[in-house]
């Protein structure tokens, strides 16, 4: 077995674990505060929104053009008076998008670019798109997003339960923010493959949620019948558990996304895969980092508030206090972090091997149905 297959069977065992819900003030800082770079980000430089959301004209030149991206562009600024785009294209024509201009102006700026180019005003193909046209992309999408988030809500509230369904929205939120903040602060165009891409990493990212919330749900079954383990124990464990698959998934979502965004958008000069493969890897990333960092220790916060778990949690402790002053070896961990100053009575969970259960017939690490 490789050496992280290793390491994901010792993690879903319970011998090793990192305490995840233990330091989630520190996850949950940095999440503010990359939040708040994002939202700074889209107030200050705002959305590069592309020309199907503005309007204006896509002009295209016949293939074989010499002249350079640069050139072309500095051509089109002077004939329109407006920012222009060019993309040199693999036929070696060029796509010139100029927002912003109507159909009049758009005959004047052929003309003109087409004695710049050396080129028949005949051979050069304009598209004219209409702002109305961008807005009812943008509408669609924001509906498309209330209608999803209302039923993510609603599913996992009925499959789990409503806190599970808070814990995941807030992990969407916090995926979207961060995703059209990078967009903002990179500069990159807004069209509709972006949107796209933003609709996809939604989905992505609430898989992997999902996946750690139904570990949770089985291993906190019957959680109130016994004193060994916090549900922030068992939220940790849960964690752990999927830790490893969490990254493999993610690693080879990433690394074909990453060959559009920096070979074939960067090196190979195809700016029209940015759109869309930026969107993706860093939606997809966030994704996971929210599903481990974000949902699940922000699920523990809403439990452990509970008068049951509060109570629960007071046993464990005692319990944990009695065995320490007894000498007694347990294996459970506990989070660095109290709720409510409750005192803590035992160490805080590290990296590192464990203490095995006293009786194996207890199961490995599992929240057992009796007292001890």
């Amino acid at each position: 077995m490789s050496k992280l297959g290793t390491l994901g069977a010792r993690l879903h065992r319970g011998e090793i674990g990192y305490d995840f819900v233990g330091k989630r003030k520190i996850w949950y800082g940095i999440s503010i505060l990359i939040t708040i770079t994002a939202i700074l980000g889209l107030t200050v430089r705002g959305l590069n929104m592309g020309i199907e959301f503005q309007g204006g004209a896509v002009l295209t030149t016949p293939k074989g053009m010499t002249v350079s991206v640069n050139q072309a562009e500095s051509y089109a600024q002077d004939a329109s008076g407006h920012d222009a785009i060019v993309q040199k294209l693999g036929d070696g024509s060029l796509r010139i998008q100029i927002a912003g201009i109507d159909t009049d102006k758009s005959d004047q700026i052929k003309e003109t670019l087409a004695k710049d180019l050396k080129i028949d005003s005949e051979k050069i193909n304009a598209d004219l798109v209409g702002p109305s046209w961008g807005d009812q992309i943008a509408n669609k999408a924001w509906e498309g997003l209330a209608i999803f988030m209302v039923l993510v809500v609603i599913y996992l509230a009925i499959a789990f339960e409503w806190r599970m369904a808070v814990a995941a929205l807030v992990a969407l939120i916090h995926d979207i923010t961060i995703t059209v903040g990078i967009y903002a602060l990179v500069g990159f165009e807004v069209t509709p493959g972006t949107v796209i891409g933003l609709l996809t990493i939604l989905g992505y990212s609430l898989y992997d949620t999902v996946v750690v919330f139904d570990s949770l749900k089985e291993q906190t079954k019957d959680i109130t019948k016994q004193t060994r383990y916090t549900y922030s124990d068992v939220a940790d464990r849960s964690i752990n558990g999927t830790l490893v698959r969490s990254i493999n998934t993610t690693v080879v979502a990433l690394l074909p996304v990453a060959g559009l965004l920096f070979i074939g958008g960067g090196v190979l000069g195809a700016g029209m895969l940015n759109d869309i493969s930026l969107s993706l890897f860093v939606g997809l990333a966030a994704g996971a980092y929210s599903s481990i960092f974000i949902a699940t220790p922000l699920v523990a916060d809403l439990k452990e508030r509970e008068p049951q778990m509060r109570a629960l949690r007071k046993r464990v402790l005692a319990k944990r206090a009695q065995a320490a002053a007894t000498g007694e070896s347990l294996e459970p961990r506990v989070s660095d972090e109290s709720y409510d100053d409750e005192p803590q009575d035992a160490a805080p969970a590290v990296v590192g091997p464990r203490n095995q259960p006293a009786s194996r017939n207890r199961g490995r690490g599992r929240p057992s149905g009796k007292r001890r």
